[in-house]
């Protein structure tokens, strides 16, 4: 990678706007110099931020995207009657259409905006559960679709050891997910001992799948596994969930998690969105993110995270895409802050300081983004990693904007199509709104869906 020396009328550092600024990345995709000016031979842009991460995706689900909108003669359609359908459709992915439905999810993630993404991956096995020879066969093929998107990546193998809270055996769809510790940490090892042939950026991550489906050792086993790396769970996504594990284990998920488990700044909890205001402040004491994909949890009626009394507390918010139903980040940060307003019936709920609404969220999702995902990211500065975004200023919602109202106009008046460039750790792979290998990446997408619906 060639050194990089880019220009921006408006950029959003971390000291702060910046006018007329530039930004040098270095061969090694990182910031080697922020300052005022325009060196001769800069690339320019309007306006350049740091670019945020996605924190939550399940790759392979972004295959059935639309296909589970009907209630097929169901009296109710909920998350558990999507989550079955969702089963079946397992029955019909290999390791080729796996990496190649990852590849596109990540290349509509980085023309979105985002530079970085962490994939909760859970489908480790064979139909009917038998394990590949190498039992990580199926997260080297997303480690793979990453390093040919180029999207900045941290990998994040889900132990998935058992139906539900009462020990019930796997069974259908789920056989492809699960382990014992045993299997698990053999996995764990396998993309350990591969991570030195990916990118210096790509990170190795541990994900307890839920506290239905692992238990007390199994937590402690993932928590071992990464002492420094991230940590990530579902909880308290579903209320159904949460009676289980209140009759099950005497407390609620959150206050369970907290009471059992060293939760500090490596874990995200993802979803969280039935807590009470005494679990959020813990939650936030905690240093954790919490995890918040508002077109899922809307797609799948999950609820509405209590993010004002969260962000109260001074808790760090990070935003993902979860079931890939849509890859839109401004959309996802529009939504998180008109769900808040639709639940307290009041206007401009997630802010700070003299921060505007945009500019608080888009600093949550930057900031807590990075740390979900132990990115040295979120952050134009010296010394980061050159985790970028451009867009496009001449956008009718945008002309005229400075500073904040960049972002306010961005989030709530316009859409990710106004992205125009986007770099992950240096790596220039959007330009001029198309990601560098859009034909061939989409091209082998679309192979997959039509065979996909032959089958059918």
């Amino acid at each position: 990678m060639n050194e990089q020396v880019l220009f921006a009328k408006q950029m959003l550092t971390a000291a702060g706007w910046l006018q007329n600024a530039f930004a040098v990345v270095n061969s090694e995709g990182r910031l080697q110099e922020v300052g005022i000016g325009e060196p001769t031979g800069a690339r320019c842009f309007d306006v350049l931020l740091p670019a945020p991460a996605n924190i939550h995706s399940h790759s392979f689900q972004r295959a059935i995207a639309g296909l589970t909108e009907r209630r097929e003669g169901r009296s109710e359609d909920n998350f558990w009657s999507w989550r079955r359908l969702m089963y079946k459709f397992l029955d019909h992915l290999d390791p080729e259409d796996i990496e190649a439905i990852a590849a596109q999810v990540q290349m509509e993630m980085l023309e979105a905006g985002y530079a970085s993404v962490g994939e909760f991956h859970y489908l480790h096995h064979q139909l009917g559960g038998t394990p590949y020879e190498d039992p990580a066969e199926l997260s080297h093929r997303i480690l793979s679709a990453a390093k040919d998107s180029g999207i900045g990546y941290t990998h994040l193998p889900v132990l998935y050891m058992h139906a539900g809270l009462a020990g019930e055996p796997l069974a259908g769809g789920q056989l492809r997910f699960g382990c014992t510790l045993e299997s698990f940490t053999r996995l764990f090892e396998s993309v350990d001992s591969a991570l030195p042939n990916y990118p210096g950026d790509f990170h190795l991550g541990v994900a307890p799948h839920s506290l239905r489906a692992v238990d007390y050792e199994g937590i402690l086993l993932t928590d071992k596994l990464v002492s420094n790396g991230p940590i990530h769970i579902h909880i308290a996504e579903q209320t159904a969930e949460v009676e289980e594990v209140r009759h099950s284990l005497g407390a609620t998920p959150i206050r369970w998690l907290l009471e059992h488990m060293p939760v500090d700044r490596r874990w995200c909890l993802i979803h969280a969105t039935h807590a009470d205001e005494s679990e959020l402040r813990q939650l936030a004491a905690s240093k954790a993110i919490a995890g918040i994909c508002p077109i899922t949890e809307a797609n799948l009626g999950d609820g509405i995270f209590n993010a004002v009394a969260f962000s109260e507390s001074n808790g760090r918010m990070a935003i993902g895409s979860d079931s890939n139903v849509r890859i839109a980040m401004a959309e996802e940060l529009r939504l998180l802050e008109y769900s808040q307003r639709l639940r307290f019936r009041r206007r401009v709920l997630l802010t700070s300081g003299e921060l505007s609404c945009g500019r608080f969220l888009y600093d949550q999702a930057t900031l807590g983004g990075a740390q979900a995902l132990a990115r040295d990211a979120g952050r134009i500065e010296t010394g980061a990693l050159a985790d970028l975004v451009a867009l496009d200023a001449e956008n009718t919602p945008l002309h005229g904007r400075c500073g904040d109202e960049l972002l306010d106009a961005w989030i709530f008046a316009s859409d990710d199509s106004i992205v125009t460039d986007v770099w992950a750790a240096g790596r220039h792979v959007v330009q001029d709104g198309r990601h560098i290998n859009r034909d061939r990446i989409h091209s082998a997408f679309n192979s997959v869906m039509e065979n996909l619906r032959s089958e059918h």
